[in-house]
Formats: C-alpha cells, sequence, structure tokens
C-alpha cells in the first residue's frame, strides 16, 4: 500500500507549471471516439483517470499512444459500443462514453459509474437527453443498454440542473445527430468550452459554449484538428498548489495556468491575508503573515464557486484567525474531509450541507488516509503547514487528479516522499 509522508514545518519557494485539467482532458478523449482521423493532443496530465479513459478507447478498438504529456489518439478501427463494468467504474467521468458512443455507432452498453463517494450522482439528465434524440434505453440489474436504430435526432433540451456531465454527453451525441439540438440551462464551465473547441476543430456546427443556452447542427461526421490540440490548464490543481503555500507559507509563481477561470477563488486567498498577483498565464502567492477567516464560502456551479476547490480552501482555513462557513451546494458527501483536518488538530464542526470552521493556532502530523480525490489533496495542503510527520493512504485517490503531486512539491522545497 502507497502513502505519502509529509515533514510539515518548510516554507515553499520555487516556480511550478500547472498541468493540464483533469476535467477537460477525459471528455476529449472521449471525444475522440467520434473522429475518423487521428487525433494528437498535447497538455494531456499524467493522472491514472488519463489512463482509464485510454483503456476504455483501447478496449472499443481504439488505439492510444503517449509520450509524457503528448497523446496521440486513433479510433479510426473501433469496432465495439460496449465497457466492461471494470472500466466504468474506475471513474465517473466514464458515463460521458454514453454521447459519444451513441454518436459514433447508435448504440452502446455501460453500466453506472464510479468515482469518488460524494453522495448521489444521479444520471436522469442523461438518460433523458438520448430518450429525447431518439435512443431506446433499457436498464436492468445495473446495465445499461442504448440503441437508436434510426440514427439520434436534434431537439431542444433544457436542464434541470446545469450538470457538467450532461451537458457533455448531449453535445457528444449532438454533434452528428440530425438536425438542430439547442441545450438550455446548461453548464458553463470552462472545461465545456474547451470540449467544444476540440469539437469545432474537428469539424463540427456549436454556437454558444461558454454561456447558459448551446445550439448544435449536427454534421455527417468528425474528422480532427489540424494540429495538436493542447488541454486548458487545470483551475483546482492551482488553486491546490495556492492553498500549500497558504498552509506552509513562503512564495510560489504559478505557470501555463488561466487566472480568468479563477476568479471565485483568488480573491479568498486575498481575504485570508496573502499577497497575490496574477499576469498573463502567471500567478504569483506570498504568506505575508498570519491568515485570516474569509467571508462565507457557498459552493455553485461556474462561474460561481467550485465544489472541488471546497476542501481545498478548508485547509489553510482551519489555522486563520476567526470563523469561517462553508455550505456545500452541489454534493451531499462532500466533508469526509473534515475527519482527517480534525485529527490533525482542526476545529471544524459540520452538519447537512454546512462546515463551520473557528482558526486553531496550529495543526499537528496525524496518520489519515484520503476520502476522496479532493479531501485528499486537502490534507497534504494542511499537512505541510503542520508540525511534525503526516502519513496518507489511499494515495490512488489522489493520483486521479494530479499528476505527481510529491514530486512538484519537493521541487518548491516541501519534504514529501511518497512509500511503495
Amino acid at each position: 500500500m502507497q502513502k505519502l509522508v509529509i515533514d510539515g514545518g518548510r516554507p515553499l519557494s520555487g516556480e511550478i507549471k500547472v498541468q493540464g485539467a483533469k476535467n477537460a482532458v477525459l471528455p476529449v478523449l472521449a471525444a475522440c471516439t467520434l473522429c475518423s482521423r487521428e487525433v494528437r493532443l498535447s497538455n494531456c496530465p499524467c493522472i491514472s483517470d488519463r489512463y482509464g479513459a485510454a483503456r476504455i478507447l483501447t478496449s472499443l478498438g481504439g488505439k492510444v499512444r503517449a509520450d509524457g504529456t503528448d497523446m496521440t489518439v486513433d479510433c479510426t478501427g473501433i469496432d465495439s459500443s460496449s465497457i466492461s463494468s471494470e472500466l466504468m467504474r474506475t471513474m465517473r467521468s466514464s458515463i460521458i462514453f454514453m454521447g459519444a458512443l451513441m454518436g459514433r455507432t447508435g448504440k452502446c452498453t455501460l453500466c453506472y459509474p464510479g468515482g469518488c463517494d460524494l453522495g448521489p450522482r444521479p444520471i436522469d439528465m442523461h438518460l433523458s437527453a438520448m430518450k429525447k434524440m431518439g435512443a431506446v434505453i433499457t436498464d436492468e440489474h445495473g446495465i445499461i443498454e442504448c440503441s437508436a436504430p434510426e440514427g439520434l435526432t436534434g431537439c431542444k433540451i433544457s436542464l434541470s440542473f446545469p450538470s457538467v456531465g450532461a451537458t457533455e454527453n448531449i453535445l457528444l451525441a449532438a454533434v452528428t445527430a440530425k438536425g438542430e439540438t439547442v441545450i438550455s440551462n446548461c453548464a458553463r464551465e470552462p472545461e465545456i468550452t474547451c470540449l467544444a473547441d476540440f469539437l469545432i476543430a474537428c469539424g463540427a456546427h456549436i454556437n454558444g459554449a461558454g454561456g447558459s443556452r448551446i445550439t448544435v447542427e449536427g454534421v455527417e461526421r468528425l474528422s480532427a484538428p489540424r494540429e495538436s490540440f493542447a488541454i486548458i490548464p487545470d483551475r483546482i490543481a492551482a488553486a491546490t498548489y495556492l492553498s500549500c503555500c497558504a498552509c506552509a507559507g513562503g512564495e510560489l509563481m504559478l505557470t501555463d495556468c488561466c487566472p480568468a477561470h479563477m476568479e471565485a477563488i483568488l480573491p479568498l486567498f486575498e481575504q485570508m491575508g496573502m499577497y497575490v498577483r496574477s499576469f498573463g498565464s502567471n500567478i504569483y502567492i506570498q504568506k505575508t503573515g498570519g491568515l485570516k477567516a474569509a467571508d462565507t464560502i457557498r459552493t455553485m456551479v461556474y462561474p460561481g464557486f467550485p465544489t472541488d476547490a471546497q476542501a481545498i480552501i478548508m485547509a489553510p482555513l482551519c489555522t486563520a484567525e476567526g470563523t469561517t462557513v462553508f455550505v456545500e451546494n452541489i454534493f451531499e458527501n462532500r466533508y469526509r474531509h473534515t475527519g482527517a483536518l480534525s485529527r490533525m488538530g482542526a476545529d471544524i464542526r459540520a452538519e447537512g450541507k454546512v462546515a463551520v470552521v473557528t482558526g486553531v493556532p496550529a495543526l499537528y502530523g496525524a496518520a489519515s488516509e484520503a476520502p476522496d480525490l479532493r479531501g485528499g489533496a486537502a490534507i497534504v495542503c494542511a499537512a505541510l503547514g503542520a508540525s511534525g510527520r503526516s502519513e496518507i493512504t489511499r494515495t490512488e485517490l489522489i493520483d486521479r487528479g494530479y499528476d505527481s503531486i510529491e514530486a512538484i512539491l519537493s521541487s518548491a522545497g516541501a519534504k514529501i516522499s511518497r512509500i511503495i
């Protein structure tokens, strides 16, 4: 069993290049299923979920080659529309292969997806949209079979909630459907725009991505981008390294990031008393004194504060002067990291959607296990600023979204190692 061992109390200093976005590369890899030519991608993070998506593509008959953060995907030989339960359960985002396979083959067989246990994350909006576009769907014993003998047909779809996954699935199905598809109340995240940009580069006709209404005019087939398509920077990974600096102290320069995607996050570090400056694709952060509590933090859909950053931002606020209130509006089970932080000495009271964090003078190293991807990252952040040694197990959950987190932090002066 692997674990991360962290000796806290060492200020950070240096430059960190922000990885490509986990939540952007996975739908783009699924979209490659629709392409009639070989696709080249760059800035793909070396994370376990990327490898999971590659295994799905390979199981369908595709060919995937990787050289560091560069990938080449050839789906011209896809000869299957069925994804095994084992592969589906490796990650939540595997569900977006539904739309891609329906667009490519007109049918698919899969099961309910896996991923981190964050509470109920139903896929009813995904299934309802496919049905509206003409798919016939059966769901027996957890196995979902979809088919569209006459092909999918564009229609008007209004989402009851701006779900990222549902928006992605509809986009993937709509780009080769007959006629026009209009998606209302759709997700506006940068990762949606990245997927739309990729599909447009492949020949899709999409308007409105990044807004609350997207229009798609179906085409017969997609080709591939003429040049290598670059995955956008990971705004949650960037927030994580900023939080590491807030916990451990020191200063960091983040490069190859997109400050515009983090407008709901960066002001919180300033509220804490951190010195933060962004310019171009860089963010500079410095801890100049003690931390202060922040205003009430409510997770919301983009452009609001992201639920994926909730645990990460909570870590430094555990030692901030004053009290910060968190309200989690997206997932029901997203305070699982609070137990580990409390064992380190944090004063956190969580009930239902609300967590109240009262700052303490210091945290202390402890043995913990990562409860989920972002909760594990939050424990890493806290451990960097804690007194003594921390050991974190279930590192495979952290590896789902972070490219060699121990190497990145070590390069900035942290004393962190992975024990295999």
